[in-house]
């Protein structure tokens, strides 16, 4: 009778996961759905962006890629 309640148990706790799976991709689905539907103009593309931490971020991963790329290079030596 122990092991009946078990696989109960166990098929209740699958089916919960599964479910909850779903309903997150659903909402992945819905986020992505909507996101797509909104247009930005540029007044308002410019008030959200920080030009000058984009700049910075630009920069660094500038930096970034160039010392990987000089890495790759020693490595082929």
């Amino acid at each position: 009778m122990k092991s009946d309640k078990k696989s109960i148990g166990a098929n209740s706790s699958a089916e919960h996961v599964e479910q909850h799976l779903q309903e997150l991709e659903k909402a992945d689905y819905e986020i992505l759905y909507y996101s797509q539907e909104q247009t930005f103009s540029a007044d308002e593309l410019a008030r959200l962006i920080n030009e000058e931490r984009l700049n910075e971020l630009m920069a660094q991963s500038d930096e970034f890629l160039n010392s990987l790329n000089s890495e790759i290079g020693d490595f082929d030596e």
